[in-house]
């Protein structure tokens, strides 16, 4: 294995870590609609992310970053040809964070409503756009001889993209559920839980017929052993949901993302961008990647800050680790 492939996986790993975090904390923006009733309620809903939700978006940051280091030409073009999406999605996460600290600044209800508001759809929009993306990478765009862009808008929007953010949306919304659950106590931890298994079985029967398309048109034996896990994992999380157990459900539920995202990548590779044009005019990692030297220091620099960041997250998440409830939330 060479460099260029030691930082393709480490770049699915930061995918993985982002999706895994960054998912439930967009379930749980999407839930202040479809789960809390009243203004308390939301009240509890933000604040079981609000003392990680800026932290989870670390992991987009590093990806991204990561990503412009080690494959310069696959940045370029996945940037450029994706760029209205992308820019909605940056817009949206700009937006949310926003709303999280301005909530709570005035006391007016339609201030609060409107940013409410705001926190839904900006959870819900990038939820939905981050699986049309990884849908289009993984079943190839027009990229022609240059390396780059040769579509637009609305080669983006094809059915496989469109059911792959449909599966993203419902998955992050059923790992944000099964968290609140994990998190929560009294009345919404049980509408929480019922809720869980409604979304799970919309979920299950979407990610099932994407991760079969992905499977019949790209995947290999690793791609159908990572589908399994993500089908088992799911089901499980489903049945460790109904007992009670919100703990194994959230790590299942995650789980399931983590088979989910490795399934594509593993499809994906050697490619970082298929062209549908020409496979010749696929941007692969050995033609995308930076030099030796540059991902020879990038993989020392990693080495050691990996572990901090490791620590300092798991850190977090363990001192803010005990539920909260509408009885904590002053009126």
């Amino acid at each position: 294995m060479q460099l260029h492939d030691v930082w393709f996986v480490l770049i699915a790993v930061l995918w993985t870590g982002y999706f895994f975090l960054e998912g439930f904390d967009f379930g749980v923006g999407v839930l202040t609609k479809l789960l809390a009733r009243d203004e308390r309620e939301r009240r509890v809903l933000i604040n079981t992310i609000g003392p990680v939700w800026d932290g989870n978006e670390v992991w987009l940051l590093t990806a991204a970053g990561a990503t412009f280091a080690a494959f310069p030409a696959w940045y370029a073009t996945l940037f450029s040809g994706f760029y209205l999406p992308l820019l909605v999605i940056l817009v949206c996460l700009i937006v949310r964070g926003v709303a999280f600290e301005y909530r709570a600044k005035r006391s007016d209800e339609r201030w609060k409503r409107n940013w409410e508001h705001a926190i839904f759809w900006t959870s819900l929009v990038p939820a939905f756009l981050w699986g049309v993306a990884f849908g289009n990478i993984v079943h190839g765009v027009k990229i022609d001889a240059s390396g780059n862009y040769a579509g637009d808008v609305i080669d983006l929007l094809n059915p496989y993209a469109l059911l792959g953010g449909a599966v993203t949306l419902a998955l992050f919304t059923f790992h944000g559920t099964v968290f609140v659950s994990l998190k929560t106590l009294g009345d919404i931890r049980d509408r929480s839980r019922s809720l869980a298994l409604k979304l799970g079985l919309l979920t299950a029967a979407l990610a099932l017929g994407f991760l079969s398309w992905t499977q019949a048109s790209s995947g290999n034996g690793r791609s159908l052993a990572a589908m399994l896990v993500a089908v088992i994992a799911l089901v499980a999380a489903l049945g460790f949901n109904q007992a009670g157990r919100e703990g194994w459900a959230f790590i299942l539920s995650g789980l399931t993302i983590v088979a989910t995202v490795a399934m594509l990548f593993l499809s994906l590779y050697p490619n970082v961008m298929p062209s549908s044009l020409n496979p010749a005019w696929s941007l692969t990692v050995a033609n995308a990647s930076s030099s030796p030297y540059t991902l020879k220091v990038m993989t020392w620099v990693a080495g050691f800050m990996t572990p901090v960041v490791l620590c300092y997250q798991a850190w977090t998440y363990w001192v803010f680790r005990r539920r909260i409830g509408v009885r904590n939330i002053p009126a």
